[in-house]
């Protein structure tokens, strides 16, 4: 273990002294440690990421995702297959809902 010496104005002590008693039974170093885990999580925007697509024939109408151009029953739209990783268009969860891209968006995301 290290000892750090550091500064912080009186409004960030408030806000760790908050904290602490709220998530961790008053453990400001427990604190500190979690914020810091949470930065180191967002930075480089860690998330969810495309890492390829998975083709499927439409059984009914739908629209893509990214362009929100509608395809009728029969086209093929592609399904984003997702993985963790890090990427400044990473969300930080899944989606929910059906996310169909189509050839031209699915081409576009990684020639970029």
């Amino acid at each position: 273990m290290q000892r750090l010496n550091f500064t912080l104005d009186d409004e960030a002590v408030r806000l760790l002294e908050q904290l602490a008693a709220t998530y961790y039974h008053g453990n400001k170093s427990q604190t500190v440690r979690a914020a810091l885990e949470s930065l180191a999580a967002h930075t480089g925007h860690d998330g969810w990421v495309i890492t390829g697509y998975t083709p499927m024939q439409l059984s009914r109408e739908a629209a893509c995702h990214t362009c929100g151009e509608a395809h009728p029953e029969g086209d093929v739209l592609f399904r984003p297959v997702f993985e963790r990783g890090a990427s400044p268009e990473a969300l930080s969860h899944i989606p929910t809902e059906v996310w169909l891209d189509c050839s031209g968006c699915a081409e576009e995301r990684f020639s970029a």
